[in-house]
């Protein structure tokens, strides 16, 4: 069955952010196996350069030897959950992101992954479980996404948190529906690391100056 990388191209293709925006430049994939980022280049035309990180370059969890703000984007597809810390891991890949670029990331979500079991029966590496946020979980080991990014502090712009149900059966019995062709069975995460001016203005602000009205009329055909 296609991994979680091949499984989100033809929805993300979509949404036309992640071939014009999100990946973009020079960029780093964590965690990528046999399902590459770069597989799909030419679907994202916008890629120049894509470091492959896998466990043979050192541990995801801490990136050593990468420096900060060194890569446009970075992509993560079910990676996080694999780490001993993930709160730790976080705040590295956040921190060889440049500002301006932005992070993508594909995690299990734990009811429609491991439902209701863990450790996992799917997978016996998953150290963790991941919601987006729930007030309690079944699982000792859960972690609210929304909790982990807020870690992140303020130059963490969460753009995109989404559940991928679409192609998820509810009425099945419990097996991992991942081994079919359509369930993602994750949540996506997209964020930008903001700008320094950004940081001191609280909020990404449109520059200074002011419209003159030719420049309105061109942009809104109104006078």
């Amino acid at each position: 069955m296609p991994g979680g990388t091949s499984k989100a191209v033809l929805r993300r293709l979509g949404d036309s952010r992640f071939s014009t925006v999100y990946f973009r430049g020079e960029g780093i994939d964590i965690g990528a196996g046999g399902d590459p980022l770069f597989l799909y280049s030419e679907q994202f035309p916008l890629i120049r350069k894509l470091r492959v990180w896998d466990q043979g370059d050192g541990d995801a969890q801490t990136l050593t030897g990468l420096a900060d703000e060194s890569f446009d984007f970075v992509h993560s597809s079910h990676c996080l959950e694999h780490l001993v810390d993930p709160a730790e891991g976080l705040r590295n890949w956040f921190r060889v992101l440049k500002p301006g670029g932005h992070m993508v990331l594909l995690l299990p979500d734990e009811d429609l992954y491991e439902q209701g079991v863990f450790p996992s029966t799917f997978n016996a590496d998953h150290k963790w479980t991941f919601t987006i946020s729930k007030a309690e979980s079944w699982s000792r080991r859960s972690i609210n996404v929304t909790d982990i990014l807020g870690g992140l502090g303020g130059a963490a712009e969460i753009l995109k948190i989404e559940l991928l149900d679409a192609g998820h059966r509810f009425r099945l019995p419990r097996f991992d529906q991942t081994l079919t062709p359509t369930a993602e069975c994750g949540i996506e995460i997209v964020l930008r690391k903001r700008m320094p001016d950004e940081l001191i203005k609280k909020g990404r602000l449109p520059p200074d100056g002011r419209l003159s009205p030719d420049d309105i009329f061109v942009l809104t055909g109104l006078r």
